[in-house]
C-alpha cells in the first residue's frame, strides 16, 4: 500500500511527538518527548509552521515541517523545509518522496517562489534524495550563522 500524506493539525500531536523526538535524537539531541511535544505543539497551535504527516500501513511513520520566510529582493514568499524524517523501518518505501511532493505542492499553491533546505555535509542519503527530486545546490553562496546560546 502506498503512503498516505496529509497536512497535520494539533489533533495529530500524539502521533507526531514521538517522530519529532526521534528526529531530534538523530541530530544528537537527548530523547525528551516532553520537549518535542511542547515545541511542535506550539508551532501547530500558533500556525507558525506547516507539518505533513506520512502514514504507512495504518501507522504514522514520517513527517516534514516547513517554515514560512520571505524574499525581500523577490518580494515573495519562500518556504524553508526545515525537518524531514522517516522511521528507519519505513525507509525505502516512498515516504520521503511523498513528503517532498506534499511540500512542493503546498509551496506552489501558496504562490511561493522557492523552497529551501539544508542538510549536513555528510548526510549522503539525504543529499541523494534531494538531488534525485530535482533540488539544486546553491553555487557561489556561503551560508553563515551566529549562535546566540550554547547548543
Amino acid at each position: 500500500m502506498p503512503p498516505i500524506v496529509r497536512r497535520a493539525h494539533i489533533d495529530d500531536l500524539d502521533a507526531l511527538a514521538p517522530l519529532f523526538d526521534r528526529y531530534r535524537h538523530f541530530y544528537t539531541q537527548k530523547n525528551d518527548e516532553a520537549v518535542s511535544r511542547a515545541f511542535l505543539g506550539e508551532r501547530l497551535r500558533r500556525d507558525e509552521s506547516v507539518v505533513f504527516l506520512a502514514e504507512l500501513d495504518g501507522r504514522s511513520a514520517g513527517f516534514t515541517q516547513l517554515y514560512p520566510m520571505y524574499s525581500s529582493v523577490r518580494a515573495a514568499r519562500v518556504w524553508v523545509l526545515n525537518d524531514l524524517y522517516v522511521d528507519a523501518d519505513a525507509r525505502r518505501r516512498g515516504l520521503a518522496q511523498a513528503l517532498l511532493a506534499a511540500a512542493v505542492e503546498h509551496a506552489r499553491e501558496d504562490g511561493a517562489v522557492r523552497l529551501e533546505l539544508e542538510t549536513d555535509h555528510d548526510n549522503a542519503t539525504a543529499q541523494a534524495l534531494y538531488d534525485g527530486a530535482g533540488w539544486r545546490r546553491y553555487d557561489g553562496t556561503q551560508r553563515y550563522h551566529l549562535p546566540l546560546i550554547a547548543a
